[in-house]
């Protein structure tokens, strides 16, 4: 990183020791091989050791397993490449990103994101980037693949630095994964794990997708507020040192008129754009629809929300096509080609680094220390015998903890759902009112968790402009998110509480 200048906001000590120490650790590839190693040898001594837990979803004894035994290396070795190769976040992001290239190459992502940044006042770009980022998980992880590089575009094209823009949005989508202003996957997946506790709990209904609903959709409005202040405050000043690379420079206010190519271009791109938008609703709006759920008619979950990253590919890829025929940008088939291989080698570092990623993930759930993680910290939580606001604070925080080493929202849900909703309803709190504390806390440690699986991404995207940024830095620009963010969450929650409002459809917070 270049030289620091003094622009940083006063107060900022904390953020700057996290940076220093952040930045003593090695490159990513090389922590996470020690990581990898540490969780082998750990497996090692707590197998001998006999360390396991009970599943209080089905009373199964959980137990270590050995990874240094024949058969935890017989597995490893057999299934090396498969971890990589079927490593579920690679292929999101490479389709992903090979769409978002052709239109960023052609020139189209470029002027739309220019025109949007001159013609919305800033005090409205802001929040609008953390609520589209927050809205993006409808698509399941395809928020925090697309929403950073078009941020990065759009502060550029402000006059801001484009990494400020990247960790804004991958901010968004990260810490507020959970929020929404519609029904996701998400309300699906953990509604569906709540029911089944409350199944075998007398007098306590089922818990809906629409359960933490009203909520949710405050959250995303109060996410959109607290995270254009920390973008302000913080982001903004501790970004204006970073090098730009081999990037143009920042973009200052300008006066390009859009040329009748470019405008001929956009409409043409517009056309497209339409075109699959109908063909996409014609397959899922209507009840016969091949791409909703083919069993409960429904679209959420559906091969509609499962299949949008390939839906995003096209409506990029496409509209990018015709807008670059039309300016000149493409000017054979081939081109697409050779942009989609121009962003392939722009993500060549986060490639290699998912390689060692991939088996540190899938050692770690062989090893069932996951489990055992989550289970003793519930555990540890039920015998503290807090109620009320310092334990929902409590409940929050250690959730948030166990997220930064367990990323799959639904595993952990699995695991602490059996604890919480029984003890819980002893004291007169609804399941839907558990399910919302949960996400909460299983949201806001994302941004900041080196193990969370995107995280790479972002160091990569970060060290297009300068490539002596460390983890430090890049963790002391997210850590205000996940403060000030949980903070704020947190207050909502407890005035939400103290007013006894509806969190979502037919649901409240007392039994």
């Amino acid at each position: 990183m270049t030289k620091a200048e003094n622009t940083s906001p006063k107060g900022n000590a904390v953020l700057d020791w996290i940076e220093k120490m952040g930045n003593k650790l090695p490159h990513p590839f090389w922590m996470f091989v020690w990581i990898t190693i540490f969780v082998v040898l750990i497996s090692f001594i707590s197998s001998f050791l006999g360390v396991q837990a009970t599943d209080p979803a089905t009373g199964e004894v959980v137990k270590a397993q050995n990874l240094l035994s024949g058969d935890g290396l017989r597995r490893f070795l057999q299934e090396m490449v498969t971890n990589f190769a079927h490593f579920a976040p690679l292929g999101l992001v490479l389709v992903m990103l090979m769409g978002v290239s052709v239109a960023e190459k052609s020139g189209l992502l470029s002027l739309v994101m220019r025109n949007l940044a001159f013609s919305v006042p800033r005090k409205i770009v802001l929040p609008v980037i953390f609520v589209i980022g927050a809205c993006g998980n409808i698509g399941s992880d395809a928020g925090v693949v697309i929403v950073p590089p078009i941020a990065a575009l759009i502060f550029s094209q402000m006059g801001l630095h484009p990494v400020a823009g990247l960790v804004a949005g991958y901010a968004g989508a990260t810490a507020g994964f959970t929020a929404n202003f519609f029904i996701a996957g998400t309300d699906v997946l953990l509604a569906g794990i709540s029911t089944e506790v409350t199944s075998k709990i007398q007098g306590v209904g089922e818990v809906s997708a629409t359960a933490n609903w009203y909520f949710m959709i405050i959250s995303t409005i109060l996410l959109g507020l607290g995270g254009a202040f920390v973008v302000t405050r913080y982001t903004i000043p501790r970004t204006r040192r970073f090098a730009m690379g081999n990037h143009q420079e920042l973009a200052t206010p300008d006066t390009h008129k859009v040329t009748d190519d470019e405008r001929k271009g956009l409409r043409k791109a517009g056309y497209a754009a339409l075109v699959i938008i109908a063909v996409v609703a014609l397959l899922t709006i209507p009840s016969w629809g091949p791409l909703r759920n083919q069993e409960t008619g429904g679209i959420v979950p559906s091969p509609f929300l499962r299949g949008l990253v390939p839906i995003l590919f096209f409506l990029f890829a496409i509209p990018g096509y015709f807008f670059g025929k039309t300016t000149g940008s493409i000017k054979h088939a081939d081109d697409v080609i050779k942009y989609m291989g121009q962003g392939m080698k722009d993500l060549s570092g986060y490639i290699v680094l998912m390689l060692v990623v991939a088996q540190f993930i899938n050692l770690f759930n062989w090893s069932r220390l996951d489990a055992i993680l989550a289970i003793n910290g519930a555990d540890f939580l039920q015998s503290t015998g807090l109620t009320g606001p310092f334990m929902f604070t409590l409940y929050m925080m250690l959730v948030a903890f166990i997220n930064i080493f367990i990323g799959s929202g639904s595993a952990k849900w699995a695991i602490f759902a059996p604890v919480f909703i029984p003890m819980l309803a002893q004291l007169g709190f609804t399941p839907a009112f558990v399910q919302l504390m949960y996400r909460v806390g299983d949201s806001i440690t994302n941004c900041v968790s080196p193990l969370y699986v995107y995280f790479p991404l972002l160091i990569g995207w970060i060290r297009q402009y300068d490539k002596k940024v460390g983890i430090g830095t890049v963790v002391s620009l997210l850590v205000p998110y996940a403060v000030v963010l949980f903070l704020m969450w947190l207050i909502l929650l407890f005035v939400w509480f103290w007013l006894d409002l509806p969190i979502g459809v037919g649901e409240g917070i007392f039994l």
